[in-house]
């Protein structure tokens, strides 16, 4: 199976973030064929359609071409107010522009949304969802991932405690790397 390059976006800042530790822990249970990379996204200036005419900020430049460059996407996200991070929806935008050059277009997506609730980030998964299909993100659809109560989940490592847990994410992650090879 040929190797793919998956960019990981995490909409957490937060230094000790649960969707760090998700993102960490999904790459140990992925297929061998599947390689990560972490995008940094806390350092883009919020996105300025000024910027489409008077030149782009460094970062947004390193992160149209990292995003040019991997072969999908797994976005991780918290939920704030039922939606998505500001600094995620950020990332979405000053990749995506300057109208006509949108560099997530076409890049198949997975979305795992993360929550210490128990409602499991439901409104930021369906909230990203829409980003995505309006970026043209083939995303996707099933097994959908919703993690809740995640801090009750993880033991101090950041392994988890139910095997179930771990059964049903290694299975994610490999329905992933095979609908990725679609692409």
């Amino acid at each position: 199976m040929k190797t793919k390059t998956i960019g990981i976006v995490i909409g957490s800042l937060r230094k000790d973030s649960f969707n760090k530790k998700v993102a960490k822990f999904l790459t140990t249970v992925a297929p061998e064929n599947l390689t990560f990379q972490t995008l940094e996204i806390g350092d883009l200036p919020l996105y300025n359609q000024d910027f489409d005419e008077e030149g782009s900020p460094e970062s947004y430049i390193r992160l149209r071409k990292e995003v040019k460059a991997l072969d999908a996407i797994l976005f991780l996200t918290p939920e704030y107010n039922r939606s998505i991070p500001g600094v995620l929806k950020n990332a979405l935008d000053a990749a995506s522009r300057p109208y006509g050059q949108n560099a997530w277009k076409g890049k198949p997506a997975a979305v795992v949304s993360v929550s210490i609730g128990n409602i499991s980030g439901f409104g930021a998964n369906h909230h990203l969802r829409q980003c995505l299909t309006f970026l043209d993100m083939p995303t996707l659809q099933q097994p959908e991932m919703y993690l809740g109560e995640i801090a009750n989940s993880l033991d101090e490592q950041g392994n988890f405690k139910d095997p179930k847990t771990v059964e049903f994410l290694t299975a994610f992650m490999n329905t992933f790397a095979d609908w990725i090879n679609k692409f």
